[in-house]
């Protein structure tokens, strides 16, 4: 590689890393940032801040309507493209829809990203848990249905990994021990259902089941969250199960 290559691929990278900070600015509670929010948040000069983002700006990564950033409409185009989205997504949708009309309660949708469940999809309907994490979200693996339902048929090195990350508690309910989150896991491929009972937060409740690919492993699980007096395991159980095996043949012939 020539001396001018190998400055063009340094400044490549370093765009690129300025571009990934300040998105990384950006999350859940973050979704509009005026410059000098940006700028504490991504920890980067003002004027680098400034310079990268109006660029950013033309590629319609980042838009500005007035005197605040948020993410462009072409990310949201480009994230469409995504194989979790475009195929797990799409071969889901259907199952978690039926399985909202069956209960009434929110369905969710979600992949396991390190020791955190990635939310994928969410249906509320007219009954909003504004609690619980949106799409696109993250919630802890350890002490959710769904990281439970995806954990329990998982390698012995991704639990393991999932446990040395720590158990942080969300509440005093959360199981905290590994010991604690191994007998929960054990119990699941019996009865073909994870859950937790106010583990994540107070008042709420989830079932959830696996969801698998065409060679059998496991790659994403769906749930129904909801207050504790209506999500019921014994009652509940059984229709997120048969919802997941449906989903499964769906996803592995898609596929």
């Amino acid at each position: 590689m020539s001396p001018a290559e190998r400055d063009d691929s340094s400044t490549a990278t370093g765009g690129l890393d300025r571009a990934a900070a300040i998105l990384a600015a950006f999350d859940p509670t973050h979704r509009e940032l005026t410059l000098a929010a940006l700028v504490a948040r991504c920890g980067m000069p003002r004027s680098t801040t400034h310079r990268t983002a109006e660029k950013m700006i033309r590629l319609g990564w980042l838009d500005k309507p007035k005197d605040r950033y948020r993410i462009g409409n072409r990310l949201f185009e480009i994230s469409g493209l995504v194989p979790i989205r475009h195929e797990l997504r799409e071969a889901v949708l259907p199952f978690l829809q039926d399985l909202y009309n069956a209960t009434r309660t929110t369905v969710q949708l979600g992949v396991l990203e390190g020791a955190q469940i990635l939310v994928v999809e969410k249906i509320t309907g007219h009954r909003p848990m504004p609690m619980l994490s949106q799409v696109g979200g993250t919630i802890p693996a350890h002490c959710s249905a769904l990281g439970r339902a995806i954990l329990a048929y998982s390698q012995a090195s991704t639990v393991e990994a999932v446990i040395a990350a720590g158990l942080t508690p969300r509440t005093p309910r959360t199981i905290t021990t590994p010991v604690g989150v191994l007998r929960e896991l054990a119990a699941i491929p019996d009865r073909g259902w994870a859950m937790e009972r106010e583990e994540g937060n107070i008042g709420v409740s989830c079932v959830a089941a696996p969801i698998f690919g065409p060679l059998g492993d496991v790659v994403a699980a769906l749930s129904v969250t909801g207050p504790t007096s209506l999500v019921k395991a014994d009652r509940i159980g059984p229709a997120v199960r048969l919802a997941a095996a449906a989903a499964s043949r769906a996803y592995s012939t898609r596929r």
